[in-house]
């Protein structure tokens, strides 16, 4: 069987170069939001991260949950590692919930490497905040 011959051929290489093993291909922070009668329910997958590493801000009407990892890496003399998708870092998403909401309106739980969170759905009036403007001589 001829195999054509590549001078950077790495069998690890081209097996981690798959799409499942991309770095930048990981996703994280995947979130589900439904829309119930009363309110809304965000579902979002934060697995291998603690609950004290969850953060959840509300300014401007928007809520911003923000994550961090933080695990020691002590790599012995005696491993030699080939691969490592351990992930240490810090992520955030921010969804625009309305300037009604408050962080009392907010009630959030962490469970099995799921944050659930429900808000209560805000009428808001929208104004017209568009102006013209003049152009002078």
């Amino acid at each position: 069987m001829l195999v054509p011959r590549r001078n950077d051929f790495d069998l690890f290489d081209d097996m981690f170069s798959d799409l499942s093993f991309r770095r930048n291909e990981m996703k994280v922070m995947r979130t589900d939001l439904k829309e119930m009668e009363d309110k809304y329910v965000l579902h979002m997958d934060l697995p291998g991260y603690e609950k004290e590493n969850i953060k959840l801000d509300i300014e401007n009407g928007y809520l911003t949950i923000s994550a961090s990892m933080n695990r020691e890496v002590n790599d012995s003399k005696d491993e030699k590692y080939i691969h490592k998708e351990r992930y240490v870092g810090n992520c955030s998403r921010t969804f625009y919930v309305g300037d009604g909401v408050s962080e009392e309106d907010i009630k959030a739980n962490f469970k099995n490497g799921t944050l659930t969170i429900e808000m209560p759905k805000v009428k808001t009036e929208l104004i017209d905040k568009k102006k013209h403007i003049e152009i002078g001589d």
